[in-house]
């Protein structure tokens, strides 16, 4: 069974699970973070699908590997708004432990994706 779709990879369905957990993170963060912490750390969150999916349907593989590139540093900045929102106290020592693991699973799969595509 191939993948036809962005909606076939599982590094895309767990990086929605990603992009949920976050936005239920920032919806207890308070109102002064809405166009602050809690815009940046969502819009790192998306980025990461979005990315995803856009270079699945580009028309090369280098296309493809670019834009997985990108999903890559979308990840890397989304950890630092999870560091920043803990050392601020936004963010339980619980919480950030468990949206790390689905962090690290999805940069694992990232990483995966990119090296078979090479």
């Amino acid at each position: 069974m191939g993948v036809d779709s962005h909606r076939d990879l599982l590094v895309w369905k767990k990086a929605i699970d990603l992009v949920v957990s976050c936005y239920r993170i920032t919806a207890k963060f308070p109102k002064t973070e809405q166009y602050g912490l809690t815009s940046q750390l969502q819009r790192a969150a998306v980025s990461v699908p979005a990315n995803i999916a856009e270079g699945k349907g580009r028309a090369s593989t280098g296309a493809y590997l670019n834009h997985l590139s990108i999903a890559a540093g979308s990840l890397a900045e989304l950890d630092t708004h999870l560091v920043v929102g803990h050392e601020l106290g936004l963010l339980s020592d619980t919480g950030l432990i468990e949206i790390q693991k689905q962090l690290e699973e999805v940069g694992r799969m990232l990483t995966g994706l990119r090296k078979s595509l090479e």
